[in-house]
């Protein structure tokens, strides 16, 4: 049964990802924390989990840049091939991992050598990723068929296997300073590139269909994101779905 504060935490959350926050984040945090020691299976945070897990948009990388300004600060990021896997830590314990679909794979991601167990953090944090094969840098699909293997067998090994982390699900920073204080934290994250013009975006394209960027990763594509955290609550708002801050280009 939802609770009071339960729907006060959705409540803020919703004015928050609307651009119209009504208390700071430290308070939101806070709320978040309390819920947890009341009730940890609330379903605001199977809610939060499972929802920012979609496939990327694939549209024309000119619809995704209509409206900005020239100088719009963006961020490229290697589209990893593997599977998509949101993880949920509680005051710095690792409490819950789930891939896109929704199904429970806690114990499966536990074991991967670097996805940290604990991290120095206070209240809740949830992290997107791609759990992937680093060996299959040039077969992409070797990749996803590896990782998918790994998640569905009872017995199989996760020594071959890596996570890569992108994005702070329930962040308030933009995509750059999301990016550095996930490395902080002890996460692996994406090589990735900043943007000053949206004009750039085509010749890092070039690049990676060239074979000259993101070499390290089996890719099939790279993503463009808007860095500014403002401007993705914009773009949330506008849309009304939630990836259409970020944009996956392929061939």
């Amino acid at each position: 049964m939802t609770t009071y504060l339960e729907e006060r935490i959705e409540w803020y959350d919703h004015n928050y990802r609307m651009g119209t926050p009504l208390i700071t984040d430290e308070q939101f945090d806070k709320l978040e924390a309390n819920l947890f020691r009341v009730n940890p299976e609330a379903n605001y945070f199977s809610k939060k989990t499972i929802l920012p897990l979609p496939s990327l948009p694939k549209d024309s990388i000119d619809d995704f840049l209509d409206g900005l300004l020239s100088d719009t600060r963006l961020i490229i990021e290697p589209k990893i091939d593997g599977c998509a896997i949101a993880i949920q830590y509680i005051d710095g314990d690792l409490v819950k991992a789930i891939a896109r679909k929704g199904g429970d794979v806690t114990n499966k991601i536990k074991d991967i050598p670097d996805v940290p167990s604990k991290i120095n953090i206070k209240g809740l944090i949830q992290i997107r990723g791609e759990l992937y094969a680093p060996a299959e840098y040039d077969r992409p699909s070797f990749s996803q068929r590896q990782a998918g293997g790994y998640l569905r067998a009872a017995d199989s090994k996760s020594d071959h296997l890596s996570f890569c982390s992108f994005q702070i699900i329930n962040g308030r920073l933009n995509q750059h300073d999301s990016l550095q204080y996930l490395k902080k934290l002890g996460f692996t994250i994406p090589e990735y590139k900043s943007l000053n013009f949206t004009s750039q975006v085509e010749m890092y394209r070039k690049q990676w269909t060239d074979k000259k960027l993101f070499n390290n990763y089996p890719t099939d594509g790279i993503v463009v994101k808007l860095n500014s955290r403002k401007l993705q609550l914009i773009r949330e708002k506008s849309y009304e779905t939630y990836p259409h801050w970020q944009m996956a280009i392929k061939y």
